[in-house]
Formats: structure tokens, sequence, C-alpha cells
């Protein structure tokens, strides 16, 4: 298996990532690093990069630089990008780091940073219309697009290192600083011909530490049940509500705020403030906050470099047949079990009355049934819900990653832990509710279908007559096994469906 690393040196901070490539166009992370190096910073005066933030940097692309050598890395990509690409000293610095650590860093131009940035956000969220927006240190840029194709791209030379720089005054608020960082930034963005030509359903995405810790603090404020950043969806109005109250914060009271990384609260309202100023120019009602970005776009550019010229076109499949080579599933047997689901599906549409929308959350659970074998047989239907909602899938709705983990974890048994669900409580409909126990027995029916992981039943047409549901088989062999298995699921599916069970 080939191992790669990535090194994303920003102007705030630099951060590593070691990869597993695996064979197909597939890839894991499997170990990361970050330090706040803050080379942007001070850089406003004369445009060089300081001998400190220099210093602080070299030490910890050697730490980098062992980390790779530890777990025998075949190839390092390392990107620098708006700090070092505006540097007067670009080249001296790049010579000492490529002495010293060994390392070949390549400086990006405003496109090559805009390209990969896209290149993960695009590749790892079904959003079909939007404005990317990637808050860096020293620069933000904006990406616009639609339907999988780059409209328009600008990049501002600055970020949240070099505004804090800018309108770094003593004698002034907290509240009046970010009130002076929006207006600088309302003039710039109208210069910006082409935001006024952005279509009112396009949606607004944030890449970036900085939008990072707003969905943490997001997350933490409202008590939300998933811990997850990737996907994240922040309202307007709860944007307004943490930016009113921290940019009157000074920065005692700000490094207090829990989810705020340590190293970020000088630097954070300043962010903040450029947040506001987007979203009130453009009249965005929602932010999306990516957990992926330049690094991850650099990841599909080495893994799969067909997404260079056309992304992926089923972000969710992409994703999920990672897994299953990750973890070793038996993936005809998966994908035969989905198919069977899919037919289930479409056959009791007249009982069960799910709308096409569920369908995602019965194929994720269709295909990672079997992931907790990986841990251990028994229960393994626990251990893939664990799995599934732990998984960080691209592609799919927070919400229906959950209801896909539990329709997984009551595939064996109709053992449904109601504290785990009532955790998850304030996320789920009734008709939710409802719908991942009839999606559970319909995984639980067409796992049984093929017991012996050979195929057998190929075809299932369900007639409904009466109190029962007669399952009629198509079959290419003896399936005794299959349906003796599936007719122990019989009182799950009376519970689910009010029907008795009969299967030929």
């Amino acid at each position: 298996m080939e191992k790669i690393a990535i090194i994303d040196l920003g102007s705030n901070s630099a951060r590593l990532v070691l990869v597993n490539i695996i064979e197909g166009g597939y890839f894991v992370v499997f170990d990361e690093l970050k330090e706040s190096v803050r080379l942007a910073q001070d850089m406003e005066w004369d445009g060089f990069l300081k001998p400190q933030r220099i210093a602080q940097t070299i030490k910890t692309l050697k730490m980098f630089r062992r980390l790779c050598d530890a777990n025998n890395i075949d190839k390092i990509y390392a990107y620098a990008t708006a700090a070092v690409r505006r540097a007067k000293n670009q080249k001296s610095f790049l010579d000492e780091v490529a002495v010293t650590c060994g390392i070949k860093i390549q400086v990006l131009t405003k496109e090559e940073q805009a390209s990969l940035v896209y290149q993960g956000v695009i590749n790892s969220l079904d959003v079909p219309k939007g404005l990317i927006m990637d808050i860096g240190g020293g620069s933000t840029q904006f990406i616009y697009y639609s339907r999988k194709n780059i409209l328009a791209c600008e990049t501002l030379q600055f970020g949240s290192v070099t505004l804090t720089d800018l309108f770094k005054n003593d004698n002034i608020s907290p509240a009046e600083r970010n009130k002076r960082i929006e207006e600088f930034i309302k003039e710039h963005l109208d210069k910006i011909e082409w935001l006024k030509t952005v279509e009112p359903d396009v949606q607004f995405v944030g890449v970036g530490g900085s939008f990072r810790n707003l969905g943490r603090i997001s997350r933490i404020i409202k008590k939300y049940p998933f811990d997850m950043m990737h996907n994240y969806h922040l309202p307007a109005d709860e944007f307004n509500n943490i930016y009113d109250r921290i940019k009157c914060l000074d920065l005692e009271k700000t490094q207090k705020i829990k989810g705020l990384s340590n190293g970020r609260a000088d630097i954070f309202p300043s962010a903040l403030a450029v947040i506001k100023s987007v979203m009130d120019y453009l009249g965005f009602q929602n932010i999306i906050v990516s957990g992926c970005g330049l690094r991850e776009g650099a990841m599909f550019h080495h893994a799969v470099p067909s997404t260079d010229e056309k992304p992926l076109s089923d972000i969710l499949g992409h994703s999920l047949q990672t897994l299953m080579h990750y973890f070793d599933i038996n993936i005809p047997h998966a994908e035969h079990v989905y198919n069977l689901s899919m037919q289930l599906f479409k056959q009791l549409k007249v009982l069960h009355k799910l709308p096409r929308a569920y369908i995602k959350v019965l194929r994720v659970a269709a295909l990672l049934h079997d992931s907790g074998m990986r841990i251990k047989y028994y229960d393994h239907h626990k251990h893939s819900s664990y799995i599934i909602l732990n998984s960080n899938l691209y592609g799919i709705s927070h919400k229906d990653l959950i209801m896909a983990s539990f329709v997984a974890g009551g595939h064996r048994k109709s053992d449904f832990n109601d504290a785990d669900m009532l955790k998850y409580r304030v996320m789920f409909t009734e008709d939710d509710v409802d719908a991942i126990k009839k999606l559970s027995v319909i995984l639980r029916i067409a796992e049984s279908f093929d017991r012996s992981m050979s195929g057998l039943i190929t075809g299932i047409n369900c007639d409904v007559l009466g109190d029962s549901v007669i399952m009629k088989t198509e079959t290419e062999g003896d399936c005794s096994l299959e349906i003796k298995d599936a007719l122990t699921g019989a009182s799950e599916f009376k519970r689910a469906y009010k029907k008795n069970l009969e299967i030929l």
C-alpha cells in the first residue's frame, strides 16, 4: 500500500496529514499534525517573512519530516500558500527548508490553490451550486461554481492574521475594530464584479480553520448531538448571535470560548467580521461548513487523478467504496444485499409509504452492514452501527448518516437502544423513527436472502393478500437456508408492517 504525506504550509498554521492510498482510487488518512507558525504575522509592513516565524516553521517542518520517516512515507507533497507566495525572501526561505528539512515546497499560485480547494469541496459535498469562501491567515479566496464547473474565482490579499495586524489599535474597542474590518471588506467586495451575478439559489460553503471553529462553537451552544464537522449547516441567525457575542470581547474573554482553538483566539474575531460582511453582502441565510479543502483536494489529485478534469459523479458512492475496501468487506455480497433491499423497498412501498429520500439511508446501511465484522463477529450489527456513525462519509447529511447507523444496527436483532436513539431524537421526526424500523426489517430480510453469500436469490415479488405479505423468490439454486433465515425476522416484520410474512 502506498503512503503519502501532504503538508499545507499556510499563513497561520502548518498541517501534515499522512494518507494510505488504496488500490482503485481510494484513500484514508491515518495520522496528522498541526502547529501554529504565523508566517504572515507582521508581513504587512515590509513583505518579508520574519526570522522568528521562519525559525518556528523550520522547527515544525523538521518534526513533520521525522513523522514521515517513521511511517515510511513514499512521497511528500508540500504546498505553501499566501504568505510564502508574497514573501520577498521566498527563495532563501525555500532553500533553507530544502537543506535543513529535506522537503521541497511547491508555492501554489492563486489559481492552483483555488483549484485544490475546489477539488476538495466538490468531491466531498453534494452541493450543486456554491460559493466557496476559504479564509486563510494571509488571504481570502472565493470560488463560484455551478454544476461542477468553476465560473469565477477571486483572491483578496488579506486573511485573519493580516487583518488582525492591519487593524491592531489599542485605542479602539473590539466592536469598533470589527466594524472597521466589515467596512473594509465591503469596499473590496464592491470591486468584484462577478459577485453581483451570483444566483439567489447558490449555497455558501465555508472552508478553513475559522469556519471549523465557528461550527464547533455553534454545536456546543445548541448542544448538537452529533460530533461531525463536515457538512454542518449553520443558519444565519445563529451565526449573527455568535458574532454579536464575540465581536465585543477582549482577547482574555475570547480565549475562554468553548470550542475555539487556543492559537486562534486573537485572529478569530477578524475572520468572523469577514464572514459577516460576505453573508450580508450576498444575503446568505445559511453556512455549510466543509471539513475538506486544499489537503483533501491534494488527496483526490493524487489518488483519483481523473477528478482533475471531471469531479466525482457519485460522491457518496466513492466514499462508501473507500470504507468497503478499507474494512475489507465482501463487496459482491454487500452490493447484492443492497440490490435485494432496493427490490424489497419498491415491492413494499404500498405498505411502508416511505419517500425516495430514504433510499440514501438504506444504501449506506446495506453496503456497510457487515463493516462491524472487522471488530468482532458477535454483535457485529452494533459495531457496524458505530462505524457508520463515526465514518464521516461524504455526500450525505448528518441526519441520514445517523439514521443509516440505526438501520444497520437493527439488521440482526430488534434490539434498538431507546437511550441511544433518544440522544439524537431532536434530529428525527416521528416519520423518521418509523422509517428506521421499517428499513431495518427490509435490510434484515435482504441479508438473509443472501445468507450463503452466493447470490442464489436474484429477484423478489411481493403480494399483499389480506393480513399477509407473500414474498415469491426468483432463485438460481436451493435457497432453503436463505428462506429459513429470512423467516426468523417474521415477528419484526409484523411489528413494523402489521402483516404476517410468508416466503415462497
